[in-house]
């Protein structure tokens, strides 16, 4: 055997000589149930996996997808355009204009230089340090301003500023201004309605806004458009009743006479009799609906529907009216008011001057508390009452206006003796000018009322007859010699035509006492007289001077209004006066 044979052969038997399994070192006692047990746990994972898989991919793809859309997908809404506001005659009172919202991502514009920042904030017309504030970097996304005009928005998109995102919406557009902002009212920057018409008529107005569905980027960019979701539905225009040119008319008389009697406010009215039409409602102080920056309390008040009054002398008509239609007084009917003042109760009621023994004719153009009180006493108060209720006194108004108050008339049994005569001629009630305007329209019409209506209507109402046509001609005669030189309203005179009314003065009520340095000067007129077309009311509030009741205050600016409403309405002259006598001392209405 050779030297190498006798090398190998102990290597063999060293790789043989000892068994793995028998080597107390490598020997592993390993249960075969554990063996077995991972060898299951390891399947079970596997089995598991699987099933995950197939229900994923399978079952729940739908959740899948909405979650993973959720992501990146995004709904953007189209906001529909409201609808226009017009005039009777289609003039426009208000639009919506096509603007953008500035919105932004904090965290990507704070990178900008800050000679960019100072310009998007010039561009915006904000200080800088608003614009910071906005730009707070613990909130995601935040708008800076709302409403902005194309022109400027333009001018941001150019700056190409990372993180400034641009939606579009609308801005509502007024073209009358101030002039017709209490009856057309105005929204915000949501726009939404919140005074007027644009409140009232909110649902039909606002239309139905649309969605289309987009992929943005982490900078809320639009990466791709995936189509209309919904399409947007335009609001529905609406039609008012106002007359553009009687309103103006109606702004610019009430808005001398404040300043020149040197008021608090005024308001007037001018309604259509034929149809209940309110053709022109103004207020003044007012306010401009586009720039809204500075408006106060005072400029937003409607005075004419939400504002109640003693409607003084104005309501002694009425009086008169359910004592003619009774049948217990005719116009001839005569009382005695002498000595100028009586007791009622112990309670002195007087007038301004002693008119002595005056028919019922002579009491409306005199203006006689006594008088009026000396009818009121041959009526029951159940029956002035239910007056009172047919003409809409203290009742819920239906003028389809948001504000309308009812006023007030307490329960005919609670009246007191002194308090029936006062009501007689005005007092111990309230009622708003629009009310009252709306009252005469049993004089003004042959004795039905209507309602009234904001809205333009396409056919004449149905009335509720009130008083006979015989009784509503007679008290017009009466109304028509108030206006008369020898009667309270002879400033209320327009030349070549009949007009007729009634003025009014009650002392505001200061502290729960009635003041005597503070009052309302009011007159309710009818024109023209031959064929009754428009009821004016005009009401100045606290005029400051020597000029405060309603027949030196209220009847010169109806006389103004009622010539300019008449001419621009062409409406035909029936009178051949045109020179107005006005005497040196005119006849004033008692308190």
């Amino acid at each position: 055997m050779s030297r190498v044979e006798r090398r190998a052969v102990p290597r063999v038997a060293a790789s043989k000589g000892v068994a793995f399994s028998k080597s107390p070192v490598l020997a592993v006692n390993v249960p075969n149930w554990r063996s077995r047990l991972v060898l299951f746990v390891l399947f079970s994972a596997f089995v598991a996996l699987a099933v995950r898989a197939l229900w994923l991919q399978g079952v729940s793809t739908q959740f899948l997808q909405k979650q993973g859309k959720s992501r990146y997908e995004r709904v953007v809404e189209l906001p529909a355009a409201r609808g226009k506001i017009m005039d009777r005659h289609g003039q426009v009172l208000a639009s919506s204009l096509p603007v953008k919202a500035v919105a932004a991502f904090p965290k990507e514009v704070l990178k900008e230089s800050p000679d960019r920042l100072a310009e998007l904030a010039r561009l915006l017309e904000m200080p800088q340090s608003e614009l910071r504030a906005k730009l707070d970097p613990k909130r995601t996304y935040v708008y800076l301003k709302r409403q902005v005009e194309m022109d400027a928005v333009e001018k941001i998109e150019k700056l190409k500023i990372e993180g400034i995102d641009t939606r579009k919406e609308y801005k509502r557009y007024y073209p009358q201004g101030e002039v017709m902002t209490h009856l057309v009212g105005f929204t915000n920057v949501e726009d939404k309605g919140q005074e007027g018409m644009e409140l009232f008529h909110q649902k039909n107005l606002m239309g139905v806004p649309g969605s289309r569905r987009v992929i943005r980027d982490r900078l809320g960019h639009i990466a791709e458009d995936l189509g209309m979701f919904r399409e947007p539905h335009e609001g529905k225009d609406l039609t008012l009743s106002v007359d553009s040119k009687l309103q103006y008319i109606a702004f610019t008389s009430v808005k001398n006479a404040v300043e020149k009697f040197n008021a608090q406010a005024g308001g007037a009215v001018v309604l259509d009799v034929e149809t209940g039409e309110v053709l022109a409602m103004a207020n003044y102080p007012t306010y401009n609906p586009n720039d809204r920056s500075k408006l106060t309390g005072a400029q937003l008040r409607n005075r004419v529907i939400t504002d109640t009054f003693e409607p003084g002398s104005t309501i002694k008509p009425v009086t008169v009216a359910l004592g003619l239609e009774t049948r217990r007084i005719t116009p001839d009917t005569v009382f005695d008011t002498n000595p100028g003042f009586m007791m009622v109760t112990g309670k002195r009621i007087r007038d301004t001057h002693n008119y002595g023994v005056r028919n019922v004719g002579g009491i409306i153009q005199k203006s006689s508390n006594i008088g009026v009180v000396k009818i009121s006493q041959m009526i029951p108060a159940q029956e002035m009452w239910e007056m009172y209720t047919k003409l809409g006194y203290g009742q819920a108004p239906r003028f389809g206006f948001p504000g309308a108050t009812a006023g007030r008339v307490r329960p005919w049994k609670s009246w007191k003796p002194i308090e029936y005569a006062n009501m007689a001629f005005g007092h111990g009630l309230s009622v708003s000018l629009l009310q009252m305007a709306r009252s005469y329209m049993i004089f003004a019409r042959n004795g039905d009322i209507i309602p009234l209506s904001f809205l333009k209507v396409d056919e004449k109402p149905v009335g509720q007859q009130v008083i006979s046509p015989k009784t509503a001609a007679q008290v017009r005669t009466m109304l028509e010699s108030v206006v008369s030189p020898e009667g309270t309203a002879s400033k209320a005179q327009v030349p070549g035509y009949r007009v007729g009314g009634k003025t009014g003065t009650a002392e505001k009520i200061v502290n729960g006492r009635y003041s005597r340095t503070d009052n309302i000067g009011y007159f309710v007129g009818i024109a023209p007289m031959s064929k009754p077309r428009f009821i004016i009311a005009v009401m100045i509030d606290n005029p400051r001077g020597a000029l405060r009741t309603g027949g030196s205050v209220a009847a010169p600016t109806a006389a103004d209004l009622a010539a300019n409403a008449l001419r621009a309405a062409n409406v035909p002259p029936d009178s051949s006066i045109t020179d107005i006598i006005i005497p040196d001392e005119p006849v004033e209405e008692s308190l």
